[in-house]
């Protein structure tokens, strides 16, 4: 039996050119309110498959695309860094013409949501209509998290890489993503798309999400945003989610008991539920 959580989605790749010539892939599949999927450290958009298949038959437009130096996507001539991740946001949402749209950012893909929303706010109003902030952050990940304080030197070191290609060492990393279910086939999901990401050259983004800390701009985001966590997520615990719901006012916050980090795969009814909210 096939692994549902290991499928592609089932739509032709678009090839999007950013202003530094980075070449991001993407896929936009369905039609109605458009959803764009920023998927988190170390994935790729594949890793919306459940939720991607879910909305489209609900009547939505789902756009996915691999981050910047993720998936299919290259680096351009700038590399690696939050400011030119938040010009790909901007550079996707053109070329897709997207207008009321709902931008959804998993972990990495909300912490440059966040920025996004507050340096460019003109931008992202005219594209979006709301932004759904998942298992995410506005920076400052070591605060209060062991795990990060040794799983984030690892991947900069290069460690990391090399243990995720042993079976036992990935397996006990990629139970660290999830909460109380370690499902074996999303395990071997997590695993088989990190094994395929090249760490090294993304070591400028987990340095951002150490070094940059946006908790005291929060206030200036105007857009609708709800946010959701896993109450098990050790990757960005619940505290983060706290602190975003304070911060940007009036945002709703949805708590997930017994989950984890990938809440695309753990609960992703309870993310569908929450785009149809905001949709509304």
């Amino acid at each position: 039996m096939s692994n549902v959580f290991e499928r592609l989605l089932p739509a032709d790749e678009h090839i999007v050119t950013t202003k530094d010539g980075a070449q991001l892939s993407t896929a936009a599949m369905g039609s109605g309110t458009p959803v764009v999927l920023a998927h988190g450290f170390g994935l790729n958009m594949h890793c919306w498959n459940v939720m991607a298949e879910d909305l489209v038959n609900r009547g939505f437009k789902v756009i996915a695309f691999d981050q910047r130096g993720h998936g299919r996507s290259g680096i351009g001539d700038q590399g690696v860094g939050s400011r030119q991740m938040v010009d790909d946001y901007l550079a996707v949402l053109d070329a897709y013409g997207v207008e009321g749209g709902i931008l959804v950012g998993h972990s990495m893909g909300g912490f440059l949501a966040i920025r996004a929303l507050i340096e460019e706010p003109a931008a992202m109003a005219r594209h979006l209509r709301g932004c759904l902030l998942m298992a995410t952050f506005a920076g400052d990940v070591n605060r209060k998290n062991v795990q990060n304080r040794v799983q984030i030197p690892m991947i900069q070191s290069g460690i990391m890489g090399k243990m995720v290609q042993r079976d036992a060492t990935a397996a006990f990393f990629a139970k660290s993503v999830l909460g109380d279910d370690k499902d074996s086939q999303i395990m071997a999901a997590f695993t088989h798309v990190f094994r395929q990401s090249d760490l090294k050259q993304l070591v400028p983004i987990l340095t951002a999400f150490v070094k940059e800390s946006r908790y005291a701009q929060l206030d200036n985001i105007l857009l609708p945003c709800r946010i959701v966590v896993g109450e098990k997520d050790k990757t960005t615990p619940p505290f983060h989610t706290d602190q975003l719901h304070a911060g940007i006012t009036g945002s709703t916050l949805r708590r997930v008991p017994g989950k984890g980090h990938m809440l695309n795969w753990e609960a992703p009814e309870i993310l569908v539920e929450e785009i149809v909210a905001l949709a509304r």
